[in-house]
This record gives structure tokens, C-alpha cells and sequence, in this order.
């Protein structure tokens, strides 16, 4: 079977309506990528080492991928993904890619389908679908182009046109990687560290009295101290701007923002550190340092972002035996209005504040983060988030909040992504339906093409340049 890439992918059938998208997205197709939200490890462009294998490199890492095969039967052993309990031997690299080939049915219509197949012909010049047949020819087809050095992974950030890639980054991280690429002359990128203090922040997180401790040693102050737990976490995010951060990220359950006195919190974090607070004393103090996060940013110009709405790790056996990020995180319902009014009530007005809310609960969207962008000059709404990167949620998402918000209190696209070589393919995407969703605007005189052409624009490059303060 040809694995033809139509040059029309992803535009309206209606041939007239097809025609606009097509020049829209021309106006496009070639800007540099700003990817101000991602998990990419920079030591990859630091190391410049080839990638390893076709499984390693496109398989092993991958949730998108993994976890469809696991809900086929697939075991995570087989896909190279070790048993920390078991110590079930991994499959090799070559078997791997033959389980996945042998799957390739599974992947129709999705997202990751999409990517993958724009990855297997932009990149290897693969025109066949994978199968069980022809998985050794294609294993050593990608395995001799990662041996070449267009194939490292400098020349593939060339070569994908990235101006701007943003990490994910442990708060007590020293960044020493970064601050390497920064001072590099053979490398002209650039790659922005983000604070993201989850487990530093939740009570409930494992090892948070650890973290504390950490960051109490790092400020010379006792663990005991919640001003000088306050006064760390400020001084590890000017660590972090000095260091070319422009975002502080928050990964939580549910968004939360509890105002408490000092005293109230100092009383909390006692509490917190010594393991004893009730759950609902646990999301209190939650709630009350995204606050403190909000605060902090409106004093050191971080960008704050908040990825809601997700329940991690939701098989504890999985869990134990493979680790966090395999396949089993699950969306949860997302409510903001309510639970983020108290932040909005001290900061919300502030426009030099930025505050990103993201969603994988869709009809959050339309109903609360959409109305709230539209009214607060800091609220900006995230760009459809793992399982709403996909073509059909991006257009869903773009007709539930424009008619609302409009086209410029949006973050810009966010790939988020760990898979390196699917950046081009998750951009490109989101660009082309970008322009089919402008050019049917065209089409039923909705909007002019003049302004759909300075909207396409914006929309890749003005508005995340501005929103992300790039």
C-alpha cells in the first residue's frame, strides 16, 4: 500500500473553499516554529549524539504510541519499556518495531497516525505503510539515515526551522545544559528552560518534604521556615529568568486558588512537611501556592501556564512496574470559573500579567476559559492540549472560542510534546487547519481574505511572540 502525503491534507473538500486554504496556508508554511511549551530533552542538542534506533527513537517514548498497542494486548515490555518490578527483559529494538509495524492498523485517524506518517515521508522518504512484511526494510531504512549527520539532532533543529524551544524543568534543576547551549557559537537556537514546581507545591506529591529540604538548602534557611520556602521558590525562579526562562508551567488536578493569611499557610506547611494534613487541608495549601505562583509572576514577568484537568498515573499497577508517562494518564472534567476567581480578583486586570489556561475537558472552552479571556486582559487561552491536538478537536476548539474571544486572546499552537522528530508534523498540522478554518470564514463572508491572511500570520508567529513574551 503508497503512503501518499496529499498535498491538500487536512483543507475543506468543497474545491473553492479548498483553494483559499491553500493560499492561506502558503502565507505560512515556511515561518520558523515557536514551540514555547514542550518536554524535549535539551540534552539531545547539547550531546549532538545520533539518535539510537527507529524504536527508541519513535516508539519507546511516546505515550501516543505506546498506549494504543497496550490496549491491544501489546505488553510495555515489548515495546522497550522495562518491568522495574519484574525485571522482564525488553524486547530488542528490531522486535519492537516489528510489534508497532504489525499494529500500524490501529493508528488510522489518529493523531499520532497523522504524524507519524508525515515523519515517515517528509523525513526517511517512506512511501510504504508500515506492516508486518516490510518492518525490517523499514527499521534499516531510518536506521542508516540516524547513522548520517543530517540526521543528528542540530542539523534535524535546522532543518525544521525551530526558533524557539522551550523545556520542562525541575525547579532545583542547576541548568547547566542550557546555559551550555546558550554559550555555544556553533549553536545559533534557542532553548528556554520553564520552572515547573509541581511536586514542590503539593503536599501530595511524592518526596515534597524532600523538596522542601532541597530548597531550603539552596537558601541557606531551615526547612521549618514557610517565609523561607516562599523566598527560595521566588529565588529559583530568578535562577530560572536569568537563565532565559519565560515561563513558570503548573501541572494540577484541578485549578485552584485559595487566598490564606500568612499564618493560615505557615500553619499549613508545618503541616504539609511533617505528612499530616487531610486532603482537604492538602488542596488548600495547593490552592494557595498557585496563588503565591500567580504573585510571583506578576513580580518577576514569568508567564504563568496551567495544564488542568488530567488524572495521572491511573493504573497503579502500571505505575509501579513502568512509571509515570505510559499511556494511562486520563482527562478529567475541568471547571475554572469558580475555583481560579480569587486569583482573577487580584491579578486578572493586569496586563502585563499572562496567564495560559489550557483544558483536555473540550467543553471547558466554550464555557468558562473562552468568556474569561474575553473579559480579563490577562487570560489567554491555551491551544488544544494532548488529547485535543488532533485535527477534528482543533477545529471544534477554534469554532467554540472565536466566536467568543476571537483569534488574538489565543496562546498560539503548543506542541507538548516529548517526540522530537514530531515537531515539524504537529505545527504543520495545526497551520493547515488554521487556514481551513479562515478560508470557510472567506467563503461565507464572515471575514475578508486580507484580514484572514494577517490572522494566519498572527496566528503562528505574532501572537505566541507576544503572549509567551519572546
Amino acid at each position: 500500500m503508497k503512503l501518499d502525503l496529499d498535498p491538500d491534507r487536512l483543507f475543506p473538500v468543497d474545491p473553492a473553499t479548498r483553494e483559499v486554504a491553500r493560499a492561506l496556508y502558503t502565507e505560512v508554511a515556511a515561518l520558523p516554529i515557536l514551540s514555547p511549551h514542550g518536554h524535549v530533552d535539551p540534552a539531545i542538542l547539547l550531546g549532538n549524539v545520533p539518535f539510537p534506533d527507529p524504536a527508541e527513537l519513535l516508539i519507546r517514548y511516546d505515550h501516543y504510541v505506546t498506549r494504543l498497542m497496550h490496549a491491544a494486548g501489546v505488553r510495555l515490555c515489548d515495546l522497550g519499556i522495562p518491568d522495574r518490578v519484574s525485571g522482564t527483559p525488553v524486547a530488542p529494538p528490531r522486535e519492537v518495531w516489528r510489534t508497532f509495524c504489525a499494529h500500524w492498523h490501529l493508528y488510522a485517524g489518529t493523531a499520532s497516525g497523522y504524524w507519524l506518517q508525515h515523519e515517515f515521508s517528509e523525513l526517511f522518504g517512506i512511501d510504504q505503510h508500515p506492516d508486518a512484511q516490510n518492518a525490517d526494510a523499514l527499521f534499516d531504512t531510518i536506521q542508516a539515515a540516524l547513522a548520517t549527520d543530517s540526521f543528528r539532532p542540530r542539523a534535524l533543529f535546522d532543518q525544521f526551522g525551530i526558533e524557539v524551544l522551550a523545556t520542562t524543568d525541575d525547579p532545583m534543576d542547576d541548568l547547566a545544559v542550557h546555559r551550555a547551549l546558550a554559550d555555544d557559537p556553533t549553536f545559533s537556537g534557542r532553548v528556554l528552560p520553564t520552572f515547573r514546581p509541581d511536586a514542590y507545591l503539593n503536599p501530595a506529591a511524592a518526596g515534597f518534604a524532600g523538596n522542601v529540604d532541597r530548597l531550603a538548602d539552596w537558601n541557606g534557611t531551615e526547612p521549618s521556615s514557610y517565609q523561607g520556602y516562599i523566598d527560595a521558590l521566588a529565588g529559583r525562579r530568578r535562577y530560572f529568568a536569568d537563565h532565559g526562562a519565560v515561563s513558570a508551567d503548573h501541572g494540577v488536578l484541578q485549578p485552584l486558588a485559595v487566598d490564606l493569611s500568612t499564618s493560615e499557610a505557615a500553619s499549613l506547611f508545618e503541616g504539609a512537611r511533617a505528612g499530616t494534613l487531610s486532603a482537604a487541608e492538602s488542596r488548600a495549601f495547593g490552592g494557595h501556592m498557585l496563588l503565591e505562583m500567580a504573585r510571583m509572576s506578576v513580580a518577576d514577568g514569568l508567564v504563568m501556564t496551567v495544564h488542568p484537568g488530567v488524572f495521572r498515573n491511573h493504573n497503579t499497577d502500571t505505575f509501579t512496574r513502568f512509571g509515570a508517562d505510559t499511556g494511562h494518564d486520563i482527562p478529567v472534567t475541568t471547571t475554572y470559573v469558580d475555583p481560579l476567581r480569587p486569583l482573577l480578583e487580584k491579578y486578572g486586570n493586569l496586563p502585563d500579567f499572562h496567564l495560559v489556561l489550557f483544558a483536555v475537558d473540550e467543553t471547558a472552552y466554550s464555557r468558562e476559559i473562552a468568556p474569561l479571556a474575553g473579559f480579563y486582559p490577562s487570560v489567554y487561552i491555551g491551544a488544544p492540549w494532548w488529547f485535543l491536538d488532533a485535527p477534528d478537536a482543533v477545529l471544534r476548539f477554534r469554532a467554540s472560542v472565536t466566536e467568543t474571544a476571537g483569534f488574538y486572546r489565543g496562546s498560539g499552537f503548543i506542541d507538548d510534546t516529548r517526540a522530537f522528530l514530531s515537531i515539524p508534523a504537529r505545527h504543520e498540522m495545526a497551520r493547515r487547519l488554521d487556514a481551513a478554518f479562515l478560508a470557510r470564514l472567506v467563503r461565507e463572508g464572515r471575514t475578508d481574505i486580507r484580514s484572514a491572511e494577517r490572522i494566519i500570520v498572527d496566528l503562528v508567529d505574532t501572537i505566541p511572540r507576544k503572549v509567551f513574551k519572546l
